[in-house]
């Protein structure tokens, strides 16, 4: 598991994309659309969700990214999480943009999202 990035809830994406893009240089990750955006910075991976997208489907508005090398470690790794004592926030799911995550709460209610971008073999 490697620490792959960063991310957060905004309430004004079309704002807060130029504001990372063009003011701060960050490069688009993927397609831009209303609900999140993907960033690459120095070769870290930053995050924004929709505010409401990301609390309706954790009740949380930070995250921690760790990528996983595809779509089966990243399941291997939720099920590995879960037995040592993680509570799931939200199972494995293969989102529209292309990316596998999950989401599990730490012992202290912190946030890590699992997740990678390549399907391997799935």
């Amino acid at each position: 598991m490697k620490l792959e990035g960063f991310g957060y809830s905004v309430q004004d994406m079309a704002r807060m994309i130029c504001f990372y893009r063009d003011v701060l240089g960050f490069g688009i990750k993927e397609q831009e659309n209303p609900d999140n955006a993907s960033f690459t910075k120095d070769g870290t991976l930053f995050l924004m969700e929709g505010r409401r997208n990301l609390e309706i489907m954790t009740q949380h508005r930070f995250e921690t990214a760790l990528g996983m090398e595809n779509y089966a470690a990243v399941d291997a790794a939720y099920q590995h999480v879960i037995i040592g004592g993680g509570v799931s926030v939200l199972k494995p799911t293969t989102e529209p943009w292309g990316r596998r995550m999950c989401y599990i709460e730490d012992p202290e209610g912190n946030l890590p999202e699992i997740g990678a971008f390549n399907p391997g073999d799935a």
